[in-house]
């Protein structure tokens, strides 16, 4: 669990919305070229685990980019779509993992974590994702 003291300070904040249909028809046009070129190999294992790939997928696309909007750099040159990566906690909550370029990337901002909320219906995925920095405590 990540304790953030009082007094954190907020860094980036981003936000993105899917429509998880769009998500699946790419799936299904382009297969493991899309998959392969976008998520790591844990986030197709967690996904293809699911009774709805899809849906998951989707969360997760969506958390690439919400990440990549608190940096302000979106998917690119700095940061690709592999340099985010979601994983799940101890109480299988989400949690982001930077690859070397985002890790540089939050350590330019001086931020401490990325923290990220996930959330998808039939037909939407979203994500939320902070950037955020500690304090020391008192």
């Amino acid at each position: 669990m990540i304790d953030l003291p009082p007094g954190g300070i907020l860094l980036g904040l981003g936000c993105d919305l899917i429509e998880v249909d769009r998500i699946r028809g790419v799936i299904r046009r382009q297969g493991e070229r899309f998959l392969n070129r976008v998520f790591t190999v844990e986030e197709r294992a967690y996904c293809d685990g699911m009774k709805h790939p899809h849906k998951h997928y989707a969360a997760r696309f969506a958390a690439k980019e919400a990440v990549s909007k608190c940096f302000t750099t979106g998917i690119g040159a700095e940061l690709g779509w592999k340099s985010i990566s979601v994983y799940h906690g101890e109480r299988h909550q989400p949690l982001i993992h930077l690859d070397e370029a985002g890790a540089a990337l939050l350590q330019r901002l001086q931020g401490s974590h990325v923290l990220v909320s996930l959330s998808h219906t039939e037909s939407s995925a979203m994500a939320v994702a902070a950037i955020v920095k500690a304090t020391p405590s008192p």
